[in-house]
């Protein structure tokens, strides 16, 4: 479909011609306009690829004030129709930074010519508009993650500097006791660093990775699995309930085998393993660790018209309403965690993983009751 070209024209004779010889050549014309104030107007409506005005319309407002106009408000290319070849005319045009002049009396290949350039011209700038806006988003993206890494590794660093600080200078002054509780506190603060890092890392691979290596799994054996691990990791403060919905594998036709071999042959759906690992192991861990005081946590999974849907549902603390549209967001943790441990990444290689895989996270919290997070991922096998 060509684009649209919206001209302004107070001599009818000359605007019909204008019109004739765009539509002649494949492009729409929406309008033609007589009046300064009455273009602004229609263009406002309409939105068309480009405005094509006489520079010297003799009507309430000039053709020049009603491009500065058109262009400082919808950023639509103008090219302007005139037979002025005054200097001062054409300088006083250049204010609006028009796409092209067209002089009359008008021929048509120039007619032509010239909007094609001027909605090429325009449309490499939006490219190029466009491009710098990202790079600029990503700049200051890359500079809060910067802030914030370096925010996020300080505190830990001060307390191993000042714990070492304490057992160098004043070793003699301590007991057995009180030097193996700096020695504690060094590790936890070196561990937490280690965890830091480590999520770091998984990050910036995550966000260099564009593809999904499925391969078939057994997803009922994974998520088995994973809970005896994390349930013997927690201890006996948690309880995790594992389910079955669905049957998560596919029966193969066996119409054409044997009688002696009619027994159900199943195929394993397609998923990335390493990927879902990380995903569910992340979501188990958090209901844990939000859920304090301890309690059951429910985990279920199904598998319905080639996707599969895990469910963990937790008694925890929950997550409060002001914080719930920044939860997949770097380093944002709930207003209400107090001195449960984590640094806010978690969720969010989460989200960028279960996307990966052309997924979908979603969930639904309240303070005091628990959060449910339920995650679909299609299978790959097509």
């Amino acid at each position: 479909m060509k684009e649209r070209i919206f001209v302004v024209e107070d001599e009818t004779i000359i605007a019909d011609d204008i019109k004739y010889c765009l539509e002649k050549s494949g492009y729409t014309v929406p309008d033609v306009a007589i009046y300064g104030k009455q273009a602004i107007e229609n263009i406002a409506a309409l939105r068309p690829d480009l405005v094509l005005i006489d520079m010297m319309i003799k009507v309430d407002i000039s053709g020049i004030e009603a491009a500065e106009e058109i262009t400082t408000r919808f950023n639509i290319p103008v090219v302007y129709l005139t037979d002025y070849s005054d200097n001062k005319i054409l300088q006083k045009s250049k204010i609006t930074q028009p796409f092209g002049y067209i002089f009359k009396p008008l021929e048509e290949t120039q007619l032509i010519t010239t909007i094609e350039i001027a909605l090429n011209k325009h449309q490499t700038e939006v490219v190029m508009r466009e491009a710098l806006e990202r790079e600029k988003e990503i700049r200051e993206i890359k500079s809060r993650f910067i802030s914030m890494i370096s925010h996020e590794f300080r505190n830990p660093l001060s307390n191993i500097f000042t714990y070492a600080e304490v057992l160098a200078n004043y070793s003699s002054q301590l007991n057995e006791a009180q030097k193996c509780e700096y020695i504690l506190h060094i590790q936890k603060a070196v561990k937490h660093l280690e965890h830091l890092l480590s999520d770091v890392l998984l990050i910036g691979k995550s966000e260099c990775s564009s593809s999904v290596n499925a391969a078939p799994l057994d997803l009922e054996s994974l998520c088995k699995d994973l809970v005896t691990e994390i349930q013997f990791n927690s201890g006996n403060n948690h309880k995790i309930i594992f389910t079955v919905q669905e049957g998560c594998r596919i029966i193969e036709d066996i119409s054409a085998l044997p009688n002696s071999l009619l027994t159900p042959q199943y195929q394993l759906p397609c998923l990335d393993e390493k990927l879902l690992r990380h995903i569910l192991t992340n979501l188990l861990t958090n209901a844990l660790k939000y859920s304090p005081q301890g309690g059951t946590v429910h985990f279920d999974l199904f598998c319905v018209q080639g996707e599969a849907i895990f469910r963990i549902q937790d008694e925890g603390i929950g997550i409060p309403e002001a914080d719930q549209q920044n939860l997949f967001n770097s380093f944002h943790r709930g207003s209400n965690v107090g001195k449960i441990p984590g640094h806010g990444l978690g969720l969010a290689i989460v989200k960028h993983y279960v996307e990966l895989h052309g997924g979908e996270i979603t969930f639904a919290s309240k303070v005091g009751w628990g959060t449910t997070f339920i995650v679909s991922v299609p299978f790959q096998n097509n």
